[in-house]
């Protein structure tokens, strides 16, 4: 029999399943929220419901060879934090307090949402260029912590 995973373990490897939901051409992420061990939200990054995917018009930050990081208002999408952020929203679901698992750690745009929304705790598996982002989580009383 399997060892049963711990909770990060299970909750990371949800994150990855729902990143496979993504369309973006460049970057498959999936997050979800947590609090108190139950899930509440969950998002992957792709274009605004009911619009063309990226996988159907092309990626304008890839045409325009805009690196990783930057130059987030050219991207038709939402990212899987800002799409778990509405998706509460849109079922009147508190994340004050909740815990982000994400597959990448977020951009400055998401880290200032995650921040206002009283998001406590921010897991995360790989990294993302973006260092304004890391320099207002530390500046904030957010816990990070990159799973291994």
């Amino acid at each position: 029999m399997e060892p049963r995973p711990s909770y990060d373990e299970y909750f990371m490897e949800m994150a990855h399943v729902v990143a496979k939901r993504s369309t973006c051409l460049r970057r498959r992420v999936g997050a979800i929220l947590v609090k108190e061990k139950h899930i509440l939200s969950t998002g992957y990054n792709g274009a605004p419901k009911g619009l063309r995917h990226c996988s159907e018009t092309g990626c304008l930050r890839e045409d325009q060879n805009i690196p990783s990081g930057e130059r987030h208002e050219l991207c038709r999408g939402l990212h899987a934090e800002q799409n778990a952020i509405i998706q509460a929203a849109v079922f009147g679901v508190s994340i004050k307090g909740s815990v982000l698992y994400c597959t990448n750690t977020p951009c400055v745009v998401c880290v200032k949402m995650l921040i206002n929304a009283g998001v406590t705790e921010i897991i995360y598996a790989g990294e993302y260029p973006d260092e304004l982002a890391k320099q207002l989580m530390s500046e904030s009383t957010l816990k990070i912590k990159r799973f291994k």
